[in-house]
Order: structure tokens, then C-alpha cells, then sequence
């Protein structure tokens, strides 16, 4: 078993618990039997997940989100390299793995910003600006099979859970304590540090290795990812301090794929697709 991620969702739900402990007992109810309900599991890492939309409502909010994607940027035509460079990377490592058999889209979009996307119900986004990181056919794969992992997970769906909870939470408690709305607005800041933000660096490292066993199945060499990193590294960031960031910084992302990397180092010399 590959080191797993932090079960962060514990410190949600003993949040979310101690609001309800705070409400009416006719709301306690309602709000437990929401969050036991909701409960899921990720199919790769085990780690445990509050969901409260259904995978149709995903998909629905993933296809809408991706036609107005479609709308605001200029997606190149079938027939530009680019295009189908991107596609025929995206389609292997969509054979390679055990992925849902979603209606896979993969559009490249004429955008400077090295970034890419993956939406509920297989909507794939690469900008042409990756390729200025991304500089190998390995390291546009790490990054796709990273964006995969989100959508395969149910990341997004995850967070605006999560994040509807704590609103909830929030108010319900606000109301129980009788704080005003600088109380309310405090309480909503705590929140934030200690449930939404480590959550979503939860989802980026657990991508981070899902992406890295994606490319490892699909015959990409998973040592490329810590060299994307690497590049991501050396154009520098603002330094923006890890816990107050939804993304890990590059060097415990880093640390991270080179712990799982004897997996899918294995995944990668057994793989059929390596030329």
C-alpha cells in the first residue's frame, strides 16, 4: 500500500459535529443524518469523503462549467499540432487506466497560462501556456493525469460540499452563540484555516499521486513529474506561506511523488504502452 494521504476529512466532520452540538435538536438531526449520509470513499487512496451532490448533478455542473469555458477563451481547431498532441496524450492515459466511462472531451484552448483542467464527467481543458512548463509528452501527462484525478475523485463536488457545510455551520453556530456579524465573520476565518484549506491540499496531493500512477499505467516515466515540478519551481511564486494556500508548495509536492515513486515506478516498467 503507497503512503496515504491525510485523512483531513476527521478534523471536518469533528468540526461540523461540534457546530451541530450548538443547533436545536430538531436541526442536530437533520444536519447528522446529511453528513452520514454523504459519506464516501476514494476508490485509490481509501481516504474518506463528504459528498452531498449526486455524480449526475456533477456531471451536469462539469458540462455546463466547460461550455462556458468553450465560450470566454478561442479552443484551437482539430487540426492544429497542438490539439492533437494534447489528445492523443489525454486518450492514453484514458485507455491505460480504469477510468469512468464518461463522454471524454479534450479541447486545447489558446491561453498563455501554463494551467489545465478536468471537470466533473471527463471535460478536459489544456492551455497552450503549458507547454512553457510542461516541456516533455511525460509532463503534459503528469499534469493531465493530475487534473483527471480531481475529476475521477469528485474533488470538485467534494468542496462545494464542504463548503456548504461550513456556511451552514457557520450561521447555525453564529445564531447559537449570539455573535454579531464581526463574531460571524471570525468564525467563518477559523473555518476556513481549518477545514477548507487543508482539504483542498489534501485534493492536490491526492492527485498529485493518482496523476502519478495514471502516467506511470499509460507508459509515461513518473520521474518527468518531479521534473515538471522542478521547472514549476525555478519561474519562483510570491511565497504565499503552505497554510494559507490550497496548493502544497513545490518542494513537499515534491517530497510527496518521490515517496510513492517506487510504485509507480513498478506500474511503469510493467506497463505495455512504453515505447
Amino acid at each position: 500500500m503507497p503512503p496515504q494521504t491525510p485523512h483531513t476529512f476527521d478534523a471536518g466532520r469533528l468540526f461540523v459535529m461540534a457546530l451541530i452540538s450548538r443547533c436545536s435538536l430538531g436541526v442536530k438531526g437533520a444536519l447528522a443524518a446529511l453528513v452520514l449520509g454523504a459519506c464516501a470513499q476514494n476508490p485509490v487512496t481509501g481516504r474518506d469523503q463528504l459528498i452531498l451532490i449526486s455524480p449526475q448533478q456533477g456531471v451536469q455542473m462539469g458540462a455546463q462549467a466547460y461550455q462556458q469555458a468553450k465560450q470566454e477563451k478561442r479552443v484551437l481547431p482539430a487540426s492544429d499540432p497542438y490539439t492533437q498532441r494534447v489528445r492523443a496524450i489525454t486518450e492514453r492515459l484514458i485507455r491505460a487506466n480504469d477510468l469512468p466511462k464518461y463522454q471524454w472531451e479534450v479541447n486545447a484552448f489558446d491561453d498563455k497560462t501554463a494551467n489545465a483542467f478536468a471537470l466533473p464527467g471527463g471535460k478536459v481543458g489544456i492551455n497552450t501556456g503549458l507547454a512553457t512548463v510542461a516541456r516533455t509528452d511525460a509532463q503534459i501527462a503528469a499534469v493531465v493525469g493530475h487534473e483527471i484525478a480531481h475529476a475521477v475523485s469528485r474533488h470538485g463536488e467534494e468542496r462545494i460540499s464542504q463548503q456548504l457545510l461550513v456556511q451552514t455551520g457557520v450561521q447555525l453556530t453564529g445564531a447559537a452563540l449570539g455573535v454579531g456579524q464581526q463574531g460571524a465573520s471570525l468564525l467563518e476565518q477559523a473555518a476556513t484555516l481549518g477545514v477548507i484549506l487543508p482539504y483542498s491540499r489534501t485534493h492536490e496531493s491526492e492527485a498529485d499521486e493518482m496523476g502519478l500512477y495514471y502516467m506511470a499505467r499509460a507508459g509515461y516515466d513518473p520521474r518527468e513529474a518531479v521534473k515538471l515540478w522542478e521547472n514549476m519551481a525555478a519561474q519562483g511564486s510570491a511565497g504565499v506561506p503552505e497554510f494559507l494556500s490550497t496548493h502544497p508548495s513545490e518542494g513537499n509536492r515534491i517530497q510527496k511523488l518521490q515517496s510513492v515513486m517506487p510504485k509507480a515506478l513498478d506500474l511503469y516498467n510493467k506497463s505495455s504502452y512504453k515505447s
